[in-house]
């Protein structure tokens, strides 16, 4: 009987233990963090370099295939790494204080690094969801083509290491999470970005299609398992880097836009375990240590944000959309008439609030308008009037991305409350600003049990004095619900552009309160 692997034991424990600190580290930040937290943990990701660089074998140039791999691998990383970590920089400078002391900043000198830092330097924190998906991409492809080249590399180790097995198994897992989290980003990346339809594609048969592509990994994987030959070894794992990235677009391409924050969480976490995979292939503590605390954050991230849209899981990977407590009746009629208000009205009922609570939703990220709400917001508070932000978790493409935006726009963070802090607030508050949200403003989910968004947890706005929702139109969400808040008595609709409307708000406020 062979004894187990001392090396691959002290991975399994580290394993355990990393995944603990994963687990408490991201119970332990505030919801408005979760964006860097998500940025940063992205940028650590790409310590798949590491990979990278056991495989050159401290060569100035690569002079076989295994090393080229790897230098490929380390190149792409780098670009993450670097990147990741400058746009996490930038939005945790949104929440310093003038007294703050300076921090000083880390020199980057790697080609691939440089490559990142432009990129990130170069982006708007309102494409922040899709920067971090395409980078996920990068570590995604950077395991695939780690695993290969370690394939390559310890093949003729396999037949007299005990342990031959468990790498084999890791370097396989590797390959096949790292093929999906590739894919899979891309698709996320075009559908953020606007270049693929953000609406869900439901493919007829899609998940026998899904299941149908994970048992033929799991052929694949039995194959390379029971085989000693290299050449089918590589072409199982050549199978699998295929099938997994086919099964990213089809799982991906079913996710709608909305959907998009849990989507960004659970990529996030399969670079974890990617990069999980390769510390165990490679027998480094370091890298097992990192993809696991990467893999237990994004999971409890993706575990949070399904809550809040009181959801499971495989409902959000698996497409379509539907609440664990929808009912078994017809959905309740939403009629009646919505009553409308220019911005002059609008304003008069902001200088009559002396309590205002503002809801952002994506809509405000879409129009970019958080400057000139800032500066509207501003101005009341200097008025002596109350004003407070509520944010629910899954507002926006990204967790925390619309804390980070108001940041941005210089809105004190204290300002800003998280959904479970001020729910209680809107029965006492003379007027709430509803600007680019739907879903999760939407009175159904607690009206209605039959409504396929009943039981999500949302912000109660409809209990205030008076509500000002600022849409394009009456249309639904995405959830393709209609909103009975729209017609109800303390409803006023302010339709419209939210940047043009925000604009002209700001204009109005200022010439009725001074600037």
């Amino acid at each position: 009987m062979v004894s187990p692997n001392p090396a691959f034991t002290t991975m399994m424990t580290t394993f355990g233990l990393s995944g603990i600190v994963g687990y408490h580290t991201v119970w332990g930040v505030t919801p408005a963090l979760h964006s860097p937290l998500m940025s940063v943990t992205n940028a650590i990701s790409g310590i798949t370099a590491v990979g990278g660089l056991l495989i050159m074998g401290g060569g100035v140039l690569p002079h076989t295939i295994p090393q080229t791999l790897g230098a490929a691998a380390t190149f792409l990383s780098t670009i993450n790494i670097c990147g990741g970590f400058l746009v996490t920089k930038r939005m945790l400078d949104m929440f310093r204080r003038p007294t703050d002391p300076p921090e000083y900043n880390y020199l980057y000198a790697i080609p691939g690094g440089a490559l990142g830092l432009a990129i990130a330097k170069k982006i708007e924190i309102t494409d922040l969801p899709q920067l971090v998906a395409a980078f996920h991409s990068l570590v995604g492809m950077a395991a695939v083509l780690t695993c290969l080249a370690t394939y390559i590399v310890d093949f003729p180790t396999f037949a007299t290491d005990p342990a031959a097995n468990a790498i084999k198994t890791a370097l396989f897992l590797g390959t096949f999470i790292g093929g999906i989290t590739f894919s899979g980003s891309l698709v996320a990346y075009g559908k953020l970005q606007g270049l693929l339809n953000s609406a869900p594609l439901l493919l007829p048969g899609r998940h026998a299609l899904n299941l149908g592509l994970l048992g033929a990994n799991v052929g694949a994987m039995a194959y390379y398992l029971m085989s000693s030959s290299n050449v089918a070894g590589l072409s199982c794992l050549g199978a699998t880097s295929a099938l997994s990235m086919i099964m990213g677009v089809t799982l991906t391409a079913a996710i709608g836009g909305a959907d998009m924050p849990v989507v960004i969480t659970v990529l996030n976490s399969y670079s974890g375990w990617a990069l999980c995979a390769e510390g165990f292939m490679l027998n480094n503590n370091l890298m097992t240590i990192v993809g696991a605390l990467i893999g237990s954050s994004g999971a409890i991230l993706s575990y949070i944000m399904c809550k809040a849209m009181n959801r499971s899981l495989p409902n959000v990977i698996l497409g379509g959309y539907g609440t664990s407590s929808t009912g078994t009746g017809k959905p309740m009629a939403v009629t009646g008439t919505h009553t409308e208000v220019d911005v002059s009205q609008a304003v008069q009922l902001i200088n009559d609030a002396k309590s205002i609570i503002i809801t952002p939703g994506y809509g405000l990220c879409v129009a970019k308008a958080q400057y000139p709400l800032a500066e509207m917001v501003k101005t009341l508070t200097d008025k002596g009037k109350k004003v407070r932000f509520g944010i629910h978790p899954v507002a926006g493409r990204m967790p925390g991305q619309l804390n980070v935006l108001l940041a941005e726009a210089g809105v004190p963070y204290d300002m800003v409350l998280e959904m479970d802090e001020i729910n209680d607030d809107f029965k006492e508050t003379d007027l709430v600003l509803v600007i680019g949200a739907n879903d999760t403003v939407n009175s159904a989910a607690e009206e209605d049990p039959n409504s396929i968004i009943a039981g999500m947890p949302v912000l109660k706005v409809w209990l205030a004095k008076q509500v000002i929702v600022m849409k394009r139109s009456l249309g639904v969400g995405y959830a393709a619900v209609d909103n009975p808040i729209f017609y109800k008595e303390n409803t006023a609709m302010l339709l419209g552009d939210a940047k043009k409307t925000c604009d002209a708000l700001l204009n109005k406020v200022t010439e009725e309160l001074g600037s």
